[in-house]
C-alpha cells in the first residue's frame, strides 16, 4: 500500500516538471517568433543619425524602444518608437542639437515588448560616427592609421612617416605598449577642426586628442609649411594619447600645465613664437604664475597661446634639472591624485612657488640677480661663517683685556 502514494508523488513532479519545461518552451518559441530585422543606421555628421528596423511580432506591440549609447560614455538614450501598418519603427536623432563625440562608437539595440507582456531585447548593433562631410584617404601601418581630406598621397605618406618617428621619441618619455591602434585625422583647416570639434570660438586650437577614443585631430593645410606643422601637431596630440595610456583614467588629474608641458617637448619641431612669447612677458612682467596652469588655460588666445610657452618651458626646465625619471615620478604622483603643489614637493623636494622662481631666472633670465644669489649663496654663508670664527675670538679678547 505504501507504494502508491510514492508512485502518485512521482506522477504529479513529472505533471509539474513536464508543465514548467513545455511553459518555458513555449515562452522561448513566444520571443523567438519576436524578430527584428532589417536595421539600418545613417548619418548626416553634425546634423543627424537615422535608425530604422523591421518588427515582426505574433501579438499586438505594446512597446519599442530604441537605446543606443557611445560606448565611452555613461549617458544611455531610450527613444519610444511608433510602428507602422506594416511593422517598420524609425526615428532621427538632431545630431546638431544633442552632440556626439566626432568618430565615437555608437552602440544601439532595441526592446520589444507585447501586449501579452512577452518582451526580447534585440541583439546589439554599432556603428561608428565618421565626419561624412569629406571624404577620406587613408595610409597606415601596423598600429597607426593616418586620415586626410586635401593633398595627395605623398601628404598622407609624409603625415605617416612624422606619426612613426614621434611615436618613437614619445615611448622613450614614458614606454607605452600599443595594443590598440591609434587613428589620426588631418583637417585642411582650423575651420573644419572647429566644426568636428564644435569648440564654440576657440579658433586658435589647430590640434585636440580624444584619449579614450584613440584619435587625434589636427588642422594643416597641404603647401609649403605642411612639414614643419606636421612635426609640431602630430608629435603633440599623439603625446597626450600615449600618457592617457600610461596612467589610464589618472591623466584627468594631471595638471595642465604637466599635461600640455609634456606633450610640447614631444613635438618634433619647436615652435619659434615660444621664447618671443616668453620674452615679452619677462620684460612687461605678465608672466603667468605656473600655479595658476594647473587648471584649464585661459580661453583668450594670447593667454593660452602663453601658457603653452610657459607651459613646454617649465616642463623642460623640470627634465633638464631632474631628468626623464624626475618627470616620471612627478606623472605617477599627479596619478596617485595629489594636489598640483604636493605632487612637486613629493616627486623633487621643492615647493611649486620655489620651482616656479627658479625656472624663471635661471631659464628665462627673469631676475638675474637672484640666480647669482642662488648660486652664490652656499658660499656667501660659508665665506661668512669662516669670517665670523675670528671676528668673535678677537671681540671676546678684547674683553677679557678690558676686564
Amino acid at each position: 500500500m505504501g507504494k502508491i502514494p510514492r508512485m502518485l508523488t512521482i506522477l504529479v513532479n513529472l505533471l509539474l516538471l513536464s508543465t514548467l519545461i513545455f511553459g518555458l518552451a513555449g515562452q522561448v518559441k513566444a520571443q523567438e517568433s519576436i524578430e527584428v530585422t532589417d536595421v539600418r543606421v545613417g548619418h548626416d555628421f553634425g546634423e543627424e543619425i537615422r535608425f530604422s528596423a523591421q518588427v515582426e511580432t505574433p501579438s499586438p506591440i505594446k512597446e519599442v524602444l530604441l537605446i543606443f549609447r557611445d560606448v565611452n560614455e555613461e549617458n544611455t538614450r531610450v527613444i519610444s518608437l511608433d510602428t507602422d501598418d506594416e511593422g517598420r519603427v524609425s526615428y532621427t536623432y538632431d545630431a546638431s542639437e544633442h552632440l556626439l563625440r566626432p568618430f565615437a562608437k555608437i552602440s544601439l539595440w532595441f526592446q520589444i515588448t507585447l501586449e501579452n507582456g512577452e518582451s526580447k531585447t534585440s541583439k546589439k548593433y554599432s556603428i561608428i560616427y565618421t565626419d561624412n562631410r569629406f571624404d577620406w584617404e587613408v595610409r597606415e601601418d601596423e598600429m597607426l592609421r593616418v586620415y586626410w581630406n586635401s593633398g595627395d598621397e605623398t601628404f598622407g605618406l609624409a603625415a605617416l612617416d612624422v606619426a612613426r618617428s614621434g611615436l618613437k621619441e614619445i615611448q622613450t618619455l614614458f614606454p607605452v605598449p600599443l595594443d590598440e591602434p591609434i587613428d589620426i585625422y588631418i583637417y585642411a583647416s582650423s575651420v573644419d577642426l572647429q566644426n568636428a570639434l564644435f569648440m564654440g570660438g576657440e579658433t586658435w586650437v589647430g590640434g585636440h586628442a580624444s584619449p579614450v577614443l584613440g584619435i587625434v585631430f589636427v588642422a594643416i593645410a597641404p603647401g609649403e609649411q605642411e612639414q614643419t606643422f606636421m612635426q609640431q601637431k602630430i608629435p603633440h596630440e599623439l603625446a597626450h594619447i600615449l600618457l592617457y595610456r600610461y596612467i589610464g583614467e589618472d591623466y584627468n588629474r594631471l595638471p595642465t600645465w604637466l599635461n600640455e608641458g609634456v606633450a610640447s617637448i614631444a613635438e618634433q619641431y619647436a615652435n619659434p613664437d615660444y621664447a618671443l612669447a616668453l620674452k615679452r612677458a619677462v620684460e612687461n612682467k605678465t608672466l603667468i604664475p605656473i600655479d595658476e596652469l594647473c587648471e584649464p588655460f585661459p580661453r583668450d588666445a594670447s593667454q593660452a597661446f602663453l601658457a603653452y610657452a610657459e607651459s613646454e618651458s617649465f616642463t623642460r626646465y623640470l627634465q633638464n634639472n631632474y631628468g626623464t625619471s624626475g618627470l616620471d615620478d612627478l606623472i605617477t604622483a599627479y596619478a596617485d591624485g595629489l594636489s598640483c603643489e604636493a605632487g612637486v614637493m613629493h616627486a623633487f623636494d621643492r615647493s611649486l612657488t620655489y620651482l616656479n622662481a627658479n625656472w624663471q631666472e635661471s631659464a628665462l633670465g627673469a631676475n638675474p640677480f637672484g640666480v647669482a644669489w642662488r648660486a652664490l649663496s652656499p658660499y656667501v654663508f660659508l665665506f661668512a661663517l669662516l669670517l665670523a670664527t675670528p671676528l668673535i675670538t678677537g671681540i671676546f679678547a678684547l674683553r677679557k683685556r678690558r676686564q
